[in-house]
């Protein structure tokens, strides 16, 4: 089974990756899965053979080889289907059979529409506006190349209108198990996948990773160390207001969602400084003193939102639509709205400042830095002002 799923890549070496010390199998994504759909039943509907497997490069740069789980051909149209693997990080979507079908159409060009079991969108704030089906605009490039990619060796279709239907029969069911109703996406599932590769993410792997980066910090004799949870907080460093930062940022760790873990570490090896950088989506969860950011075991941005709104004298129509928002960046123009915006982040960064430097205790000082990707920077802690300078300090030597 092991050599057979090894296989499903061109390359097998990239079947995995090191997360840490452990070797973890990658997996695809339903978006991926979408793509490799779409070109099976093109090639049924354009007379080849039935596909076992058909080869498709994602956006991540990667190539697979993918099994096709089903084929049909009837009444002038085709469908074939493909099973999700999530590789090693497994989660209530891996194994699902994703069905595509696909059909000549009046309309010019490829329309590309949702099924059975594919979301509805029905708040704003997300990818696809409002009554869209819930298929991401990766997702729906990728299915689009895949068709055309099979149109150019059937030049007689290159020309045929084509209607394409993405649906996914346990997607009403295993939306249940989901944040999608209470983020506006109703009725199933969403098509997802920027990079077509699902990426594991074994906890304990990545918390010995973390471990092991700041091991490395204090044995090249650092005191201070910049946290971040991912590329955003990298790319804002280096772009951003604090663009004097970038030489630092190659340097920080990146944290995940273990923010409360990591900040332990930092206490036990002796680090007396740390600077967290991160996006107000993650990081409006400190001040819930939410330590662990995956919404698996927490959510409350928008409740923390409201409730520092409702501090701040917002109306009670502005806390219900803040109540109903979808983004961080929705909640932001909402408290634009109502001229609220700074005293709203000044309470929440208030808030923040007391949660982490409760975790941190008293051996270790520490500034919290909030950013958008929309709004860029958005505030910071009282504690900046003593750790920034300490960090350029320290990492300009």
């Amino acid at each position: 089974m092991e050599n057979q799923k090894e296989n499903q890549w061109i390359s097998p070496e990239e079947a995995y990756i090191y997360v840490g010390q452990q070797k973890l199998r990658r997996g695809y994504t339903t978006g991926s899965c979408a793509a490799a759909a779409a070109q099976a039943a093109a090639r049924v509907l354009f007379g080849e053979e039935e596909p076992k497997t058909v080869k498709l490069t994602v956006p991540k740069g990667l190539t697979l080889c993918i099994p096709v789980h089903s084929v049909q051909k009837y009444e002038g149209q085709a469908q074939a289907s493909v099973c999700k693997d999530s590789g090693d990080d497994p989660d209530v979507t891996d194994h699902i059979e994703v069905v595509v079908s696909i059909q000549p159409n009046p309309t010019p060009g490829i329309t590309i529409q949702g099924g059975q079991g594919v979301g509805r969108v029905t708040k704003p704030g997300l990818e696809m506006p409002v009554g869209e089906a819930a298929i991401n605009k990766t997702p729906r490039r990728m299915i689009r190349e895949q068709i055309e990619l099979v149109q150019q060796e059937h030049p007689e279709w290159e020309g045929v209108g084509l209607l394409v239907t993405v649906s996914i029969p346990k997607g009403e069911e295993i939306a249940k198990k989901t944040y999608n109703p209470r983020l506006g996406i109703e009725g199933g599932i969403s098509v997802l996948g920027t990079s077509g590769i699902v990426e594991p993410m074994s906890e304990k792997a990545l918390t010995d990773s973390i471990r092991l980066e700041l091991s490395m910090l204090k044995e090249a004799g650092h005191k201070t160390v910049l946290i971040t949870p991912g590329n955003y907080g990298k790319t804002f460093l280096s772009e951003g207001e604090f663009s004097s930062l970038a030489p630092i940022a190659p340097y920080a760790v990146k944290c995940s969602n273990f923010v409360g873990d990591t900040l332990d570490y930092c206490v036990q090896m002796g680090f007396d400084t740390a600077l967290l950088v991160g996006h107000i989506g993650k990081f409006s969860k400190l001040a819930a003193g939410i330590m662990n950011t995956h919404s698996h075991y927490a959510d409350g941005r928008l409740e923390v939102f409201t409730a520092h709104a409702a501090l701040c004298g917002a109306s009670r129509e502005t806390l219900f639509a803040l109540m109903q928002s979808v983004t961080t960046d929705e909640a932001i123009a909402l408290l634009d709205r109502e001229g609220i915006r700074e005293a709203v982040l000044d309470s929440m960064l208030t808030k923040i400042e007391e949660h982490v430097r409760a975790r941190a205790g008293e051996t270790m000082q520490t500034g919290v830095i909030l950013f958008s990707n929309q709004y860029g920077y958005l505030g910071q802690t009282a504690g900046c002002e003593s750790v920034l300078p300490r960090l350029m300090e320290e990492y300009g030597r």
